[in-house]
This record gives structure tokens, sequence and C-alpha cells, in this order.
């Protein structure tokens, strides 16, 4: 008899998991709240303008390939993968700017021009890097952390590379440079974790971005999104879209089946959630088990949300790279800011998105598309009106923008928008609008972030970004295949 599971949520981890479980032979059937797939990687049309939400930085194509290659299919007939070069450019408020990427020979010349005894040091901190990417990507990136004695197992690898140290403390050692040790540290931020306390095994992204590179799917990353969910549908999967689960129903201590707001309810042998996990727990009403989870999550640290400034803009501005980092004149104190004492920023670090200089199709002809974002304190730290702060934000965005790369740019935009913390918390269910689920300290991941599989309720399982290994495509789509061997093993029992 065919096994059935669901899976809440149509983000990455829910598709990944979704295509991994439907190509094991399991009926799988993904509910999905908003009107579009893609949770985090949603996006709108306005104006002739292709606008992703984000994520738009796509590193390690080998662990969405193998998705397809599971049924013996090419991703090359859903998707396109372009080339990203440089991976970012760097630029400080004192005119410095750096261009990173895995071209060593461009690399080695800015590096010698910054400071020349660095060169040495970023050589070290690259054998660092790829030590910690053995350790805790190949090795733990896909494996579920059930019990302690698998940390423990983990153990002498995680104190070899002294995962008890940050990102920054570690890059500090090897290069001396501020600026590079910026460069080499921010990388944190884009799955939430700030560079000063998370720990250095998240250093394992430079080894990830030299080997494999940095992509952008032409159409954008609803494109990628778009061809998970052609994939997904290909192979028997069904989507069902607008319509958000009101309740996880439960049964003898089992997870039983799902309701609707439409009224759909439905049984399954399986239920995991791609969705926010503290919201996650609440949808179990008929479990003590649901109220005591979420309480004890709401007790964790979570990491800071986001301020999102969409905008299309008459031009083409050939000189603003794909992805632009352009720090503001603090940076442990922007940081101290953001995680510790919840303050908005007037001078913040931003990033730049501009798909348009890669993929002319993401603008109407001869124009460009844009997205800055700054990282801001959830609303856990910062209560503030964002219906009455968020268009003087915007301002203040843009006003950075053109004074640091684009002049005159706010006379060129035809259309303009902004997402703010309270929309992910409206619009994504997530716990005080947080971007990326639970903050990545050490003392939150892998056995300590939520697991894979729910130590009460047996057929609840997890998914994406609050489940181990954490944020980032590569991080949900990992904890896709940890999740999924899970399931297919005990829905095969």
């Amino acid at each position: 008899m065919t096994r059935t599971a669901a899976i809440i949520g149509a983000g990455f981890g829910g598709l990944a998991l979704g295509i991994r479980l439907q190509s094991a032979g399991i009926d799988t059937t993904i509910v999905e709240a908003r009107d579009k797939p893609g949770g985090r990687a949603y996006h709108w049309v306005k104006d002739g303008y292709v606008f992703d939400a984000g994520p738009t930085v796509i590193t390690d194509p080998d662990c969405l390939r193998e998705l397809w290659g599971l049924t013996g299919a090419d991703m090359r007939r859903d998707v396109e993968l372009m080339p990203v070069a440089p991976f970012y450019r760097l630029s400080w408020p004192d005119g410095t700017v750096f261009d990173y990427s895995n071209d060593d020979a461009r690399l080695t010349e800015q590096i010698a021009a910054l400071n020349p005894d660095d060169v040495d040091g970023y050589a070290k901190f690259l054998r660092y890097s790829a030590g910690v990417y053995r350790e805790g990507y190949e090795k733990l990136g896909a494996v579920p952390f059930l019990d302690f004695a698998a940390m423990l197992k983990a153990g002498p690898s995680l104190m070899r590379y002294q995962a008890w140290r940050s990102v920054y403390s570690i890059v500090s050692g090897f290069v001396k440079d501020e600026h590079l040790r910026e460069a080499l540290s921010f990388h944190t931020l884009l799955v939430g974790g700030n560079p000063m306390t998370t720990s250095s095994i998240y250093a394992l992204i430079h080894k990830l971005e030299r080997d494999g590179g940095v992509w952008f799917a032409r159409g954008g990353t609803n494109a990628l999104v778009k061809g998970m969910v052609a994939h997904f549908e290909r192979i028997g999967g069904t989507l069902r879209l607008a319509d958000p689960v009101e309740e996880i129903f439960t049964g003898d201590g089992r997870a039983t089946g799902l309701l609707t707001r439409s009224g759909w309810h439905a049984q399954f042998d399986a239920i995991a959630s791609n969705g926010d996990v503290v919201h996650s727990y609440d949808l179990i009403r008929g479990h003590r088990r649901g109220a005591s989870a979420a309480a004890k999550l709401r007790r964790k640290r979570f990491s800071p949300s986001l301020f999102v400034v969409h905008f299309g803009a008459k031009g083409d501005y050939p000189d603003i790279k794909h992805h632009t980092i352009l720090f503001g004149p603090r940076y442990r104190g922007l940081l101290d800011d953001i995680y510790a004492k919840g303050r908005l920023a007037d001078d913040p670090s931003l990033y730049l998105h501009h798909p348009s200089i890669t993929d002319p199709s993401m603008a109407p002809i001869g124009d460009s598309t844009f997205y800055a974002l700054a990282p801001v304190p959830h609303l856990g730290k910062l209560d503030v009106d964002w219906s009455i702060e968020g268009p003087r934000y915007r301002d203040r965005i843009l006003e950075i923008v053109e004074q640091r790369v684009a002049p005159g740019l706010r006379r060129n935009i035809t259309t303009c928008f902004h997402y703010t913390p309270a929309d992910f918390a409206g619009d994504l269910g997530a716990h005080l609008g947080s971007a990326f689920s639970l903050e990545p300290l050490l003392t939150q991941s892998a056995w300590f972030r939520v697991h894979n599989r729910d130590d009460v309720i047996p057929n609840l399982y997890f998914v994406g970004a609050g489940t181990h290994p954490g944020a980032g495509i590569p991080g949900v789509v990992g904890s896709a295949k940890a999740t999924a061997g899970l399931m297919i093993d005990d829905l095969g029992r």
C-alpha cells in the first residue's frame, strides 16, 4: 500500500523534501498558505520588473542537481543557472573596493594592495575553511542529530577547529587588515548569524563558494522555485496553494492529518513542516507537545529580521555588480545594534542586489531591477510601527545607495515598494518577524537545533531553516536530505 506524506510550506526546504519523498514512491502533498510557492523565495512582477523576495545567492548547485538526478532527470530541463562574477563587490565608505571571487591571481593582487602580509594569512584561512567544510558540510550537513550521542561523536572535529570561537575571531587570527576581516566574516549575515558570535564552523561558506561558484537562475530565484515545482508535479506530487494549514491533527500520540482554512482536511501517514518552527508547534492543539515545544522555542534566540527595498529604475547601471555589499562606517557597533541593543541604525550596511546586470529579462528593456537589504532587529527587540517607520527607512536606504554607487538614482526610479519585519511575521508566520529562524549559535546548532524528527510525536518532521543544518539554500536543501532519509526509512517499516 502506498504511503502518504504531507508537507506544510512550499519553500526550498519543502519542495526539496517533496521531490525526495515522491522520488521514493511516497505519495506527497505540499500545502502552501500563499498564492505562489517559494516561501521566503516568493516573488512579485510589477510594471514589467521581476522582484525576487530572496534568497538570491545560489551556491553548491550540485545539491540542487541531485534532486532531479534521483529519478534520472536533468535539472537543465527546468532551470538554467548562470554564473555570477565577481561573487560580490565589497565597498566601504573610505573608498576601498574589493571584488571577491575564486580568481586567485586577482584576489592576491587585491589583498596585497591592502596588506602584503595578509596574502599568506588568506591562504591559511582557506585551508581552515576547507577543513571545516569537510567536517561540517560534507560529513554532517545532511546527517540528522537526533540524540546527544551524535553531537558527542562530532565533538572532536568541532574542537579541532575551535568551533566555540566566532567567525570574526578566527578570521582575525589569519588576516590583520580590517577590510579583509569584514570581507571574510560578513557571510554569516546571509544566514542570520552575527559574525562576532556565530560559530567558526560557518567559515565553510568560503570553501563552498570557491569550489561551487555563485550562481543565478535565469528569470530569477523564482525560476528555480518554478523548476522544482514542475519536477515535483511531473513525478506525481501534489501542490495545494493559497490554503493555510489551521491545525495538525493528532491521535494515539501520532500526527494523523491536516485541516486548512478552506475546510479541506486529509489524513496522512507522516507530516513534515517547512513553516516557522514556533508556528508549526502552535498548529498542534490536540497534544501537549505542541504548547510545550512552542514555549521552549520562544525562550531561544532568534535571528534578526530584514528591511528590503525593491525598486525598478530607468537605465542599465553597468558599474553596479550583481551582488554588492555596501559596508557602513561601523561594523561591530552596527552588529551590536542589530543583535543586542535593538536599535534601528541610521548608518546600515546594505546588500544591493542587481539581477538585471546578469539577466536583462528581469527588467523592461533598458531598465534595471534592484533590491537593497538591511539587516534590522526582529520584532522582539525593536518595537516600532513599521507602517510609519518603513517609508522613512526606505528613503534613508535609497539615499545611501545613491550616494555610494548610483548618483541620481532616485529621479530614475519608476516603481518602488518595501518589505518589513512585520511582513515577515504576517506573510510567513515568522516568529518575531525573524528572517532566518533560530540564530545560528553553536548552542543552537546540530542537536541543539529543532530536530529533523520530533522527539515525542514519531511521525512529525521538520525541514528548512529552523532545523539542522540551518538557513541558506544549501542548508535547507541539506535539511531536506536529512529529513527525507528519516521519513523514507520510517515509512518503509
